[in-house]
């Protein structure tokens, strides 16, 4: 399955267009994740814990995206965006969503 963000994919041809699929994900981060990065925040840094949370939420929605596309016989999804936000009680929580326009290519 080819996913992008452009809305072509070169040297492919579009037969057919699925609609829009979606994946979306949401990952809590523990007490120890919040005290290094407020550690981190303090000394400088990067926030690694948070980093690897957030790159598994992404492949996760992505995974979901994906699942969405074959179910609908596309074998390929363009437009792909990605969008990150906290959601919960004190935005403890980390959401990704990904959407995209799901399409058969040949």
């Amino acid at each position: 399955m080819i996913i992008t963000t452009t809305n072509t994919i070169e040297g492919h041809r579009i037969t057919a267009y699925h609609g829009i699929v979606t994946g979306q994900t949401i990952m809590g981060a523990n007490i120890f994740k919040d005290l290094f990065a407020s550690i981190r925040d303090i000394v400088g840094g990067r926030a690694g814990a948070y980093e690897k949370v957030l790159r598994d939420a992404r492949d996760e929605a992505l995974k979901e995206l994906e699942a969405e596309a074959r179910a609908r016989g596309a074998n390929a999804i363009i437009g792909v965006d990605l969008d990150y936000g906290a959601v919960g009680s004190g935005e403890s929580m980390m959401m990704v969503s990904a959407s995209g326009t799901a399409v058969t290519i040949e």
